[in-house]
């Protein structure tokens, strides 16, 4: 059999040496840092753009530059037949509308998938594709097991800055003001590929509790959860040790968020993400 390519960005949180040996290319992102660009997961870890975020209020990111996928793509068509381009949110970034530019100037064909969220999900859709090419499946049969993923995915955040929200664009100006003045906590959830206020509760405990209830609606239907934090461990153990103490038999996983969800966020955000598995007759199937 024959490999295909994969092609991603540096949300997907893929081991590299994973990728290398799964002919995985990762495109990275920019982060950028009072003016000073680094590429993501390159130049720069996210527990160190953590330090820097802290020290600097001036933070940003941007996507790839077209040349290098348009680089990337002229490399991969000549080396491989078939190519899946999986990347994150097209609401949240153009990195996957740029993708698909860079193909099309680079006269490659390829199989382009919104992801419509980051993180954690991404990457399991990539290693539960190669596990299904490695099965037999074509890359449209793939791309249709991807897509149901994609429907059957859970991602919610508790942010820790509403101040972080505002500057990007998610709050405005009232909203941010009463936010502060109330003290309030937001849940955000991926809905379709934009991240949206689900609830708003008062205390941080009481967001987060209502956040394992949530998790418990959907218990019987999964068997990991991926807890993501910007730079806050503390937390994220506390958070873990209360789903253990929920569900036992249920795997759990720490990562550090990736740092574009940091910068809307703020650091110190929590969130939680998982894959109902009755959809896709799960990674064995």
């Amino acid at each position: 059999m024959k490999p295909i390519a994969w092609v991603t960005d540096s949300t997907s949180t893929l081991d590299p040496e994973f990728a290398r040996n799964n002919h995985v290319y990762i495109v990275p992102l920019r982060l950028i840092v009072n003016d000073e660009s680094y590429k993501e997961n390159i130049e720069i870890t996210p527990e160190q753009f953590y330090d820097k975020m802290r020290e600097h209020e001036k933070v940003s990111s941007s996507q790839p530059p077209i040349g290098e996928f348009i680089e990337l793509y002229e490399q991969l068509k000549g080396e491989y037949e078939e190519i899946i381009a999986v990347h994150c949110s097209s609401e949240l970034s153009g990195t996957f509308s740029t993708s698909l530019q860079a193909a099309e100037i680079a006269e490659t064909s390829i199989v382009g998938i919104d992801s419509k969220v980051g993180a954690y999900p991404i990457r399991e859709m990539i290693m539960r594709g190669i596990h299904w090419h490695n099965m037999g499946f074509s890359v449209n049969e793939i791309k249709e097991k991807i897509e149901n993923i994609i429907q059957n995915m859970s991602f919610y955040l508790i942010p820790s800055s509403l101040t972080h929200l505002h500057r990007g664009g998610r709050l405005s100006g009232s909203q941010l003001v009463l936010g502060q003045l109330l003290r309030i906590n937001l849940l955000l959830r991926f809905d379709e590929g934009k991240v949206i206020v689900d609830e708003k509760i008062r205390t941080f405990k009481k967001t987060k509790q209502r956040l394992l209830e949530i998790l418990k609606k959907d218990l019987e239907l999964i068997k990991d959860v991926c807890i993501m934090h910007a730079n806050n461990m503390e937390e994220a153990l506390k958070l873990e040790e209360e789903i253990k103490d929920m569900a036992p038999t249920l795997r759990t996983e720490i990562m550090t968020f990736v740092p574009v969800a940091g910068i809307h966020a703020g650091e110190g955000t929590l969130a939680l993400s998982w894959i109902k598995n009755n959809s896709i007759n799960s990674i064995l199937a």
